[in-house]
């Protein structure tokens, strides 16, 4: 053990590479920075079944392959196989994954590059580093991102969820909201730290307005709405389309730009165009498809209101690349979004479910004059460096802590045999 500087391997079948650039951002933005201060080494876990190239025949995005190794800014990426069924049996994905891990692991842990498991979602990947983890020795930590709390209320899936919190050494919970979901299934309180994703605000900065808006050909003077995300229900563009007929009576210029594409949780592109153009707004709606991170400022520059109409959050990372921008939010009170938007002066939080609440807020968002200096204020101070300090410091502490376990009992093996031979 080298407790001052543990190797740690993120364990993370949501992660962005070749085949799926713009999955799991967050949890490379988080992970790489902690790669400045501690090794670390990626292991993403890919689903696949026999005969899955022949659904890609009919489907061609279906659970495009990654190569098994990957290089990003120097860390590797490891991409192992494990049997996943699409559709049934996802209550056996914890077991799979680990059982298809384990060699891979076992390897990096004769190598000394595996000192901390660390693992983001509570399931199926934060019970598989449960599982990992006892088997090679090693302290073993679950950040809890969103997904948590929809399978807590499932059956199976949701039991297994609640013996990795309950046995993991320490939980990162990207939200208070998590936190104490957390705690409401069994986690020890004292083994649970909010630790929330940052915002790089010099990746995040606003742009020139007028320039932004050509890029998207977006009228210069129009009240223009946006959101960021993949497109799937779960992020409620249509509950933001479904406000815009009203909207065009009071403002009969705006827009709405819709910045992304399809995701893991489905695909609702076509489904959105045909609601827009079903209430006569698709004029007013632009698709942009997905962006690369570096292109979602010019984006974000372009709007005067940023919008989340999500069902389901841990922790929107996007909301403060909003607020870098300098713009304001309205969100709905899901998840950790209330935590993000704290203050009436960056923006509003409504009720989940409620079309005419989210509908006023929008009209009274773009009524409104804000301070913008003040909204990226806001997002400055909730950048990566106190984040990141918090996780290494705990890293380190559970490799001190597990090193301390260890040596007294090597002592006392010697001590044994010392005797025997004397």
């Amino acid at each position: 053990m080298r407790p001052e500087a543990p190797a740690v391997v993120t364990l993370s079948a949501l992660f962005p590479g070749a085949a799926r650039p713009q999955a799991g951002l967050f949890v490379r933005e988080r992970m790489f920075r902690v790669a400045r201060r501690l090794p670390l080494t990626v292991v993403s876990p890919v689903p696949w079944f026999p005969g899955q190239g022949l659904v890609r025949l009919l489907r061609p995005g279906y659970r495009p392959m990654p190569p098994r190794l990957e290089v990003q800014d120097g860390i590797e990426v490891h991409h192992p196989r494990f049997l996943a069924l699409p559709a049934v049996g996802r209550w056996l994905d914890g077991w799979s994954m680990a059982l298809a891990c384990l060699p891979l692991l076992r390897r990096l842990r004769r190598q000394r590059r595996l000192e901390v498991l660390d693992a983001h979602f509570g399931y199926p990947d934060g019970f598989a580093a449960v599982w990992l983890a006892r088997r090679l020795g090693v302290p073993v930590t679950i950040t809890l991102r969103g997904t948590e709390v929809p399978l807590s209320r499932t059956r199976l899936r949701g039991r297994l969820l609640r013996r990795a919190l309950r046995r993991a050494d320490r939980l990162f919970a990207v939200s208070g909201s998590l936190a104490a979901l957390a705690r409401r299934l069994g986690a020890d309180p004292a083994r649970v730290t909010v630790v929330p994703n940052g915002v790089d605000a010099g990746r995040f900065r606003p742009e020139d307005r007028a320039a932004a808006r050509r890029r998207f050909g977006l009228p210069e003077e129009a009240p223009v709405l946006v959101t960021v995300g993949g497109l799937c229900e779960r992020k409620g563009f249509h509950r933001v389309i479904e406000c815009l007929p009203a909207l065009a009576r009071r403002f009969p210029g705006v827009r709405y730009l819709a910045v992304g594409g399809p995701s893991p949780e489905g695909d609702w592109g076509p489904r959105l165009r045909a609601l827009a153009a079903s209430l006569g707004v698709d004029g007013r709606v632009r698709f942009t498809g997905p962006l690369p991170p570096d292109a979602l400022r010019w984006a974000l520059s372009a709007g005067d209101v940023f919008v989340l109409a999500s069902r389901n959050e841990g922790w929107a990372n996007v909301l403060l690349e909003a607020m870098a921008c300098g713009l304001p939010v309205v969100a709905t009170d899901v998840g950790g979004n209330r935590e993000v938007v704290c203050r009436p002066e960056l923006g509003i939080v409504v009720p989940f479910g409620d079309g005419a609440a989210l509908e006023a807020a929008l009209a009274e968002a773009l009524s409104r004059r804000w301070d913008r200096a003040a909204i990226r204020a806001h997002a400055e101070a909730n950048g990566w460096e106190g984040r990141v300090e918090t996780l290494v410091a705990a890293f380190r502490d559970l490799a001190a802590g597990r090193a301390a376990e260890v040596s007294p009992a090597r002592g006392a093996a010697a001590g044994t045999a010392g005797e025997g031979a004397a």
